[in-house]
């Protein structure tokens, strides 16, 4: 890969006028040296929520290992700090309201997880249009946009109405005025199904940080940490979002799964993984262009050329980790191959396959699968263009990180098969 360099963050995200005066003005009063504070957030939290309890799951060494990084790595512009600050009391909020929820019934934890499918594969492989079909599907549960926000009710007197629609509406609101390109990229909405790594975020022990901003020592510290708390605490959430709108089984969905495939089989219970597939050098440059875009939202400065350099590696182990779980007896046997083009252009073939296990699926999930399918033509939202060379990379930087990965589904499908992904 060719060295980095710095660039303006409206090569990447064309700013509105007033986000721009916005971050001016702030600039000047000072507010871009604002470092946020462990402390601050905890009184901000217990202040607003009028509740104490964070929950025994450990989660202030996660936090405070992000917030030094973010105040010494991320050079965020005043608009970023306000947005971070919000973002993790908003999180710190969810620990408390969960916990009053769990002290009040304490029969929501002991209930059984639901069964779960779960979505993994590269980011821009088409997780996100097959979620959606399945989501379709009544006898599934999925974890919605305004439930990954506020998993627990802002109201903890909750007895079937809250304002966490309204709340999840607002921030959708707020992302397309921010950043309205963004959803040319990744369509969000707030009853639209969404990635549960929103939920791992509430241990602060995820990989939405390093997506969003430049935090290399947290990365670092992230990969070489033990990461069960936070999937055993998904898992409360999960079991206090299924008691309160209950289904038959989770449809759960995150590139971030990739690396940890071991720590759902020991937390959650019966699992079974639908893994994504898309030519890389398609996949990876567009989720390069992600990253690239959603810096932006955060900083003056995106570097494109340490983005591609932490993530092309940072793709290549994930990968290696779940081939590496496959290989293990019994494990291949937990995996369903989908391709993206099959996705993208014979989504019901793709559906067939997934469902061949179950039996096949009826005539009226057929038909919901088809409404939702036409409800949300292929670049719906516009077309999201991105190229190797934006980041100065070519297909040689991708082979030497994916050369595992790729080998591995050569041996599986064929050359033919394996052409789909490089």
């Amino acid at each position: 890969m060719n060295s980095s360099q710095i660039i303006q963050a409206k090569h990447f995200n064309k700013r509105p006028a007033w986000f721009e005066l916005l971050n001016r003005v702030l600039k000047i009063t000072g507010y871009s040296k604002t470092k946020i504070l462990k402390d601050d957030l905890i009184r901000a939290a217990r202040h607003t929520t009028g509740l104490h309890n964070f929950g025994d799951e450990p989660w202030e060494e996660p936090l405070e290992m992000l917030l030094r990084s973010v105040n010494e790595e991320a050079c965020l512009h005043p608009v970023g700090i306000f947005i971070s600050k919000q973002r993790l009391t908003g999180l710190l909020k969810t620990r408390l309201r969960a916990e009053e929820m769990f002290r009040k019934n304490p029969g929501i934890l002991d209930n059984p997880l639901l069964p779960a499918w779960i979505i993994l594969g590269l980011q821009r492989t088409g997780t996100t249009k097959l979620h959606r079909l399945l989501a379709s599907d009544p006898d599934h549960r999925v974890l919605k946009s305004w439930e990954a926000i506020n998993p627990a009710p802002r109201n903890v007197s909750w007895k079937g109405k809250d304002n966490r629609v309204n709340a999840a509406k607002l921030s959708v609101r707020a992302l397309k005025f921010m950043a309205p390109g963004f959803f040319a990229i990744h369509p969000i909405g707030y009853d639209l199904p969404e990635e549960d790594i929103l939920l791992l975020d509430a241990s602060f022990l995820s990989t939405t940080p390093e997506a969003t901003m430049h935090v290399p020592s947290y990365s670092q510290w992230l990969e070489n940490t033990d990461q069960s708390d936070a999937y055993r605490y998904e898992v409360k959430l999960l079991k206090l979002l299924q008691w309160q709108y209950p289904g038959k089984r989770w449809i759960l969905k995150s590139p971030h799964h990739l690396e940890f495939p071991h720590l759902i089989e020991k937390h959650f219970s019966e699992t079974r993984y639908i893994f994504t597939h898309r030519n890389i050098y398609e996949s990876i440059p567009s989720f390069l262009s992600m990253v690239a875009f959603s810096r932006a939202i955060f900083s003056d400065n995106v570097d494109p050329g340490m983005i591609a350099e932490h993530w092309i590696r940072k793709t290549g182990y994930m990968l290696d980790k779940t081939i590496e779980y496959r290989r293990k007896d019994g494990n291949e046997q937990k995996f369903t191959d989908v391709f993206y083009d099959s996705i993208v252009h014979e989504p019901l073939s793709v559906l067939e396959k997934i469902y061949s296990a179950q039996g096949g699926f009826s005539e009226a999930q057929g038909n919901r699968f088809r409404e939702t399918d036409k409800q949300n033509p292929f670049r719906k939202y516009g077309t999201h263009k991105y190229s190797l060379t934006d980041f100065n990379i070519t297909e040689k930087d991708l082979d030497l990180y994916t050369l595992g990965y790729q080998k591995f589904m050569t041996d599986k499908y064929g050359k033919k098969e394996a052409e789909q992904i490089q």
